[in-house]
């Protein structure tokens, strides 16, 4: 069993410099693991059917992967169950958890565009931290920030928008750049990557702490699945805007 899932980790990362940079940032966090626990193996599954719907259609699965991924690590933490629980009613993940989850994902990419120069590899990282951040952003938008305002104050959450609009408009600065200018491009996203490291220290702090202390654990759930629910039709959005 051990050799079937290192081997199959070892046929993920080759197929993940063929298939594309999401499945390559994806299992960048399973390199210092063995793939024994439950999560690993169902991180695992997930990008071989990514990798293997890529390879027979040239589509990728309905389920992203990304939702897989992130089923996988809130099973290490406990706060889910397996990969079986993102295609059933189950409400188990709290707001907090299901934005930090977005956090490490576009912590990982920007430390996956700091480590690479590749033209390529850098027009592949950075259209997927461009949609993950505008995706996120705007969820957040409709669905946190009019709910936290009124026990986080109106300064506080107001910041956070501003926060997020300087964000989207140093996004589509760097879209404008081409890659191929290596060093300009990444610089421009270290830029980025200090206000959007500003902005996560805040809502992890702050933000986080003012929904424990005025939310019940239902009303929180209750804003994840909202939260989820948002995010999933701004990709769907872009998806069909990009088409």
């Amino acid at each position: 069993m051990k050799h079937g899932q290192a081997m199959s980790g070892i046929m993920i990362h080759k197929a993940a410099q063929v298939v594309g940079a999401d499945i390559e940032v994806a299992i960048a966090p399973l390199n210092t693991v063995n793939f024994e626990g439950r999560a690993h193996q169902e991180q695992l599954k997930g990008m071989l059917e990514q990798v293997g719907v890529r390879e027979m259609t040239g589509q990728d699965a309905k389920q992203g992967i990304w939702a897989r991924v992130q089923d996988a690590i809130a099973a290490v933490s406990g706060v889910a169950g397996s990969v079986i629980t993102q295609n059933t009613d189950k409400q188990d993940m709290n707001i907090q958890t299901l934005i930090r989850l977005d956090h490490n994902k576009v912590n990982t990419i920007f430390t996956e565009i700091g480590a690479t120069k590749e033209p390529q590899k850098l027009e592949e990282y950075f259209g997927q931290l461009y949609k993950d951040l505008l995706a996120h952003a705007q969820a957040e938008e409709e669905v946190v920030y009019p709910k936290v305002r009124s026990f986080y104050g109106d300064d506080n959450t107001q910041e956070l928008y501003d926060e997020q609009a300087q964000m989207k408009q140093m996004l589509d600065e760097i879209k404008s750049i081409d890659p191929a200018s290596a060093d300009e491009f990444r610089s421009k996203v270290k830029d980025l990557m200090d206000v959007v490291g500003d902005h996560i220290r805040q809502e992890e702090s702050t933000m986080f702490a003012a929904i424990d202390n005025n939310c019940s654990n239902e009303q929180k759930e209750q804003m994840a699945t909202e939260f989820k629910a948002a995010k999933s039709n701004i990709q769907q959005e872009f998806a069909g805007s990009t088409q």
